[in-house]
């Protein structure tokens, strides 16, 4: 033995002596019966598949993949050579022919299972000679754990019937030991049990679907209840920001949706509320937002004429021409309708009501100081067929409304956390109110492009009526041009789903989150998410902050947690409103 094979030997020597790695993870007990398998404290039990139907559906081993249990799957795939297939084939289908050819001899009924195989195989020759498929074998083995071993069995019997009686399994008896190790993650496959699939069939069997919704950025929605995973995803990472939230009441929408809120805010994105109930205001004092108060009583206040800045490739008229027809639909919900006729004359005098103010298609007279609702009633005051219109507008003008929609605009769309509260508004006030914050919001978006959320809680509002319903959906077809996520939250899901603005809502939000919902609204949401059975009793069953959550094509069952911290911060409940009050006077 030469000095080099020495110092090798001595070196061995020397590493037995060591602590390892196998040393550190491997189990204090290792039990090998027919049967399964017990490491220490878990029971194991290995499955194969061995019997495939004729057809394979795309995606089938999703339900195995998102199953709830601890599982291990592994899959082996062997590329067969195609000349010594077809060698195999043609001598298979000589065989069938042959005995085709036998028993129409002896007189007997066609065989219809015979002709079948014979044209499976004439099929797969004709493939596999044009190059459009390969042959392969595959190896499809499941190692399930349990904390006993009737557990174990209840959860074989389980998978079966996942597989829905078209894949057959069997465990493998007396070969326990080698399926526990060929579904390690070696690459060994001891059990070697296989079964020939073409590309197609191979293809399907490929999970492209995951059981974990977890991206490198964004921010924390919440657990994946089935594996306990993290749902981490950054919704302006998608197609368009858009997300709906539909709960019935007490579900956990508004905790959900400030908890978000509060998260995206730390990476820097401006969060914008419309808030019809003051949830959000101990929230945005505890971050150092702002929170306008949009009230009869309230010195804050925005002027609808208000003209957008003009940004660079947009025309003065086309900015006046929207303006205008912004206008329109927020006197519409003012007066309870326009005819086709008051609807001409409404337009011809905002055009004169801006014209007073020297403002027209020129972009520099746009920096005139804008015209108020006062003007526009005297322009209407003094035009013939206008007088239904002035009848109703008048109390806006005049009446106990005057001091919320005929002042100039003294608010600020400030960076960081703004709240417009609507709480102090009479509930026949609330959707114009909305409908005037969320046009106010709009133009200051357009100016300047960053991230932003704008959140419409209790969006129903929006939907009792034709033109604020639009000026939503046109808010969510068009927030992704300028870096906007609109969050929608209501609970009347009924009213939402079923108004064609509203379906056109949800059809423009990649991001959709399900809470608790009552019987009635269940059937709605079914039918616009195309929701499967279990999905539903799970929506009807659910606690307090636990759903579905949608992302693109993915979605999983979440439960939203908040550390303590922040549920101080977003919690609703009279009870740790009142308790958090008492702390802070502390």
């Amino acid at each position: 033995m030469n000095q080099k094979q020495e110092e090798i030997e001595a070196k061995k020597i020397f590493e037995k002596g060591m602590t390892g790695v196998l040393d550190l993870i491997a189990p204090a007990a290792f039990l090998i019966r027919p049967s399964y398998l017990q490491l220490s404290d878990y029971y194991v039990k290995t499955l194969f598949v061995y019997a495939y139907p004729r057809y394979l559906y795309t995606n089938w081993l999703a339900s195995i993949i998102n199953y709830d249990v601890i599982m291990d799957i592994s899959m082996f795939i062997y590329p067969i050579e195609t000349k010594e297939m077809m060698t195999k084939l043609t001598r298979k289908v000589g065989e069938l022919e042959s005995t085709q050819a036998l028993e129409q001899e002896k007189g007997k009924v066609r065989s219809p299972e015979l002709e079948t195989a014979i044209g499976d195989i004439e099929g797969l020759r004709d493939v596999l000679a044009k190059g459009e498929a390969k042959l392969f074998q595959l190896g499809l083995y499941f190692t399930i754990y349990a904390k006993t071993i009737e557990e174990i069995q209840t959860i074989s019997r389980q998978l079966e019937s996942t597989l829905g009686g078209l894949f057959y399994t069997k465990p493998a008896v007396l070969q326990m030991e080698q399926g526990f190790n060929s579904c390690l993650p070696l690459g060994n496959d001891q059990l070697k049990i296989l079964r020939n699939l073409d590309t197609g069939s191979l293809s399907t069997t490929f999970p492209f679907v995951s059981a974990t919704l977890t991206r490198e950025d964004g921010i924390l929605y919440g657990i994946n209840m089935p594996n306990n995973s993290l749902v981490i995803f950054d919704r302006f990472s998608l197609e368009n920001a858009n997300l709906t939230c539909f709960g019935m009441s007490g579900s956990g929408k508004s905790f959900a949706i400030k908890l978000e809120a509060l998260r995206y805010l730390m990476l820097g994105v401006d969060v914008i509320v419309v808030d019809p109930e003051d949830e959000y205001g101990t929230l945005c004092e505890a971050v150092g937002g702002s929170i306008v108060h949009v009230s009869l009583n309230s010195d804050q206040s925005i002027n609808p004429f208000d003209l957008p800045t003009i940004v660079e490739g947009e025309a003065g008229q086309d900015v006046l021409n929207e303006n205008i027809g912004v206008l329109k639909g927020l006197i519409s919900l003012m007066v309870g309708g326009l005819s086709p006729n008051e609807d001409g004359v409404l337009e011809k005098a905002l055009f004169e009501t801006y014209g007073l103010k020297d403002i027209t298609n020129d972009p520099k007279t746009h920096k005139n100081p804008p015209p108020l609702l006062s003007d526009l009633y005297s322009v209407l005051s003094n035009m013939k067929g206008a007088e239904t219109i002035t009848n109703r507008l008048m109390k806006y003008v005049e009446g106990i409304h005057a001091g919320l929609f005929n002042k100039p605009t003294n608010v600020d769309l400030k960076k960081g956390f703004v709240v417009f509260s609507i709480r102090d508004l009479d509930e026949e006030l609330r959707p114009i109110a909305m409908y005037l914050i969320m046009h106010y919001i709009w133009n200051k978006v357009r100016e300047s492009l960053r991230k932003r959320i704008m959140i419409i809680d209790e969006a129903w509002w929006m939907m009792q009526y034709e033109d604020s319903a639009r000026f939503l959906y046109s808010l969510a077809r068009r927030a992704r041009k300028y870096w906007l996520g609109l969050t929608i939250v209501t609970q009347d899901v009924e009213d939402f789903i079923t108004s064609k603005y509203g379906r056109a809502v949800v059809a423009n939000s990649s991001l959709q989150l399900l809470l608790k919902q009552s019987p009635a609204a269940v059937e709605e949401l079914t039918d616009a998410y195309k929701l499967t059975k279990g999905e539903e009793d799970l929506l009807l069953m659910c606690d307090i902050g636990e759903g579905l959550f949608f992302a693109g094509l993915n979605h999983v069952v979440i439960k939203v947690i908040a550390s303590p911290t922040e549920h101080l911060l977003i919690t609703s409940k009279p009870e740790e409103v009142l308790e958090l009050k008492k702390l802070t006077k502390r």
